[in-house]
């Protein structure tokens, strides 16, 4: 009876599956597994939901308890391929994908995944053989003044200072499909680059009466559901500040007229527009999920470079009103790490956030429902529970950490009895998960508005597909 039972529930997380729903259908697997913990297919398709949640961590766990009870399972060798290649372990994931193509070699895709795969650890390793410290900035010989702006150029001109004519030309510009001159968009790296890496590694702002800060989580590369929001909201202002909380590109089909956009924002408003770096903001993460491809496709390579170098000068950290701590992931590995650790922290030495320490922590981290820490459910950083979070609040003064980094079905999650937030602003994230998106108001009050908002039509353009993508359009069974 129980191993019937447990069919049934793998029958009911499969549908759950296939309505996009990811939680639900974890939940299912969950229960048929604790009815049957001898089939391996719950495990691979448990993996499956966790890897549509970015849960790289337990998908691997998941596909290697599979094999643990059938070392023969095909299709959890392949989920857990996708799944480190996805947290760019290809060393790891290589092993995996040979014995696919071993044992399956008419799968066309698990071959070019394989050999996409040596490809990458041959990349990576010559990449690490001829990093530099002190590499030169890709603006070095870039002659701005010498750049010719065509006269069929139709668009909105830009001199010296960003304008809000220039803005509302471009984004108009970007819904029609068009561009902006590449004169423009170095002007406006570069810029931003300079404004950006003058201000703290956790930027302090304080909401004046009638104003209000609105704090935006994800948004990768959704370009249209970014104007939902200005549009449901109010576009920025010197009285309505912004904090667009990491995560700007990737995986999207409009990085880069998202980033833009945000960068135009920040340089027309430096004092009350503000962008903290997310885990997306790297070079790892740029090359495997989309926004290199995206910059070299629309502009060229030195556009990307320059990107690369702007992302390593963000901020890590908001502080608004000293009540809410605002970063990308979330808490720390030592209760020792308090806000003074994050105003000290050089991230100008370290560009890029590396496997361990404080800004890796800041990007990579993820809240538990129990208490303590625990493993990362995305095989990178760690979790940290309620008790954590509350020591870390209480010992700095703190009402509430806000963060994000993960889809929340409703767009945002009150969780660690109200001392943890996450908010997301990526409806429907990937055209692939039936999630609201949200943000949150703060006036003077330092009272939480929460928004809800759903995901806006747009045109049918294709984000750069990802190494390892087309596996995960691959269904449970």
């Amino acid at each position: 009876m129980a191993v019937e039972d447990a069919v049934a529930m793998k029958n009911k997380g499969n549908e759950a599956f296939k309505d996009k729903d990811w939680p639900a259908a974890i939940e299912c697997y969950t229960k048929a597994i604790e009815l049957n913990d001898k089939e391996p297919s719950f495990y691979s398709n448990r993996a499956q939901a966790n890897i549509k949640l970015e849960a790289y961590g337990y998908a691997i766990a998941d596909a290697t308890k599979a094999l643990e009870v059938d070392s023969a399972f095909t299709k959890a060798y392949y989920r857990r391929a996708v799944a480190n290649t996805a947290i760019l372990k290809h060393g790891d994931a290589i092993h995996d994908w040979k014995v696919v193509v071993r044992k399956n070699p008419s799968d066309k895709v698990a071959k070019a995944q394989y050999e996409a795969c040596q490809k990458m650890v041959k990349r990576d390793a010559f990449l690490k053989a001829i990093e530099v410290a002190d590499a030169p900035s890709a603006a070095e010989g870039l002659e701005l003044d010498t750049m010719i702006v065509e006269d069929s150029y139709d668009g909105v001109r830009l001199k010296e200072e960003m304008t809000q004519e220039f803005i509302d030309d471009m984004i108009e510009r970007f819904k029609n499909g068009k561009k902006i001159h590449k004169k423009y968009l170095f002007q406006i790296i570069l810029a931003v680059k300079q404004i950006v890496h003058d201000e703290p590694t956790m930027v302090e702002t304080h909401v004046k009466p009638d104003n209000k800060i609105t704090v935006c989580g994800d948004t990768h590369g959704q370009y249209f559901d970014l104007l939902e929001i200005f549009r449901l909201n109010g576009f920025p202002s010197e009285t309505h500040s912004y904090l667009f909380n990491g995560d700007f590109v990737d995986r999207g089909s409009w990085s880069t007229e998202v980033v833009i956009l945000l960068y135009c924002y920040k340089w027309l408003h430096p004092n009350s527009f503000f962008l903290n770096r997310g885990n997306h903001e790297t070079d790892d993460m740029n090359r495997m999920y989309g926004f290199e491809g995206e910059c070299k496709a629309k502009y060229n390579e030195r556009v990307f470079k320059l990107f690369s170098e702007s992302f390593s000068a963000l901020p890590l950290a908001t502080l608004i009103g000293d009540k809410y701590l605002t970063l990308h992931g979330g808490l720390f590995s030592d209760d020792a790490i308090s806000l003074d650790d994050i105003r000290k922290l050089d991230r100008h030495a370290q560009r890029q956030p590396g496997q361990s320490g404080l800004m890796m922590e800041m990007l990579w981290t993820d809240p538990q429902t129990m208490p303590g820490r625990g493993p990362s459910k995305r095989g990178v950083g760690l979790q940290f529970g309620p008790d954590v979070t509350k020591r870390f609040c209480e010992k700095n003064g703190l009402e509430a950490v806000i963060r994000s980094h993960e889809v929340r079905m409703e767009g945002y999650e009150v969780e660690h009895d109200g001392r943890c937030i996450t908010v997301f602003s990526a409806p429907r994230y990937c055209d692939s998960t039936e999630n609201q998106g949200a943000y949150i108001n703060i006036e003077s009050d330092y009272k939480l508005q929460f928004n809800k908002f759903s995901a806006v039509p747009h045109p049918d353009i294709k984000p750069m597909v990802r190494r390892g993508e087309e596996q995960n359009k691959r269904s449970t069974y």
